[in-house]
């Protein structure tokens, strides 16, 4: 199933209402939900899609989900709404306590993330064979 950008706006605008107010102090730039598909280039082409990024830069701090990526994994594990639902939901969680670990000086989750990360890379093998 396919929900729209618009269906999916909804839905996180619905999301973010229930979580604690003080989750987004400090995320100046809000939650943003971009059109684009994000593959991640450390993986084959239709492997890894990146789904949300917290960001701290010159522009402030903030949320981008990626509305291309979400729909492209839909489409290859033939998502129903709940899926839909728990995925939007588990990447804006992720993405928030990133913006708390980092207004505390933390990076557990960035740690946790780039060993996934690796044991993923390990499991897929060196990306030239794969090309």
């Amino acid at each position: 199933m396919l929900l729209t950008i618009d269906q999916v706006n909804d839905l996180l605008d619905g999301m973010a209402e229930s979580f604690p107010e003080a989750l987004f102090d400090g995320l100046n730039g809000g939650v943003n939900l971009l059109e684009e598909a994000l593959p991640d280039p450390e993986f084959p082409a239709g492997e890894m899609y990146i789904l949300g990024e917290y960001c701290d830069d010159l522009l402030g701090r903030y949320i981008n989900l990626y509305y291309g990526s979400f729909s492209a994994l839909a489409e290859q594990e033939d998502w129903d709404r709940q899926t839909w639902e728990d995925e939007l939901r588990t990447t804006l969680s992720h993405e928030l306590t990133h913006h708390m670990e980092a207004r505390g000086g933390l990076h557990a989750l960035d740690d946790r993330d780039a060993e996934e990360l690796a044991a993923w890379r390990e499991a897929l093998g060196p990306l030239d064979e794969k090309i």
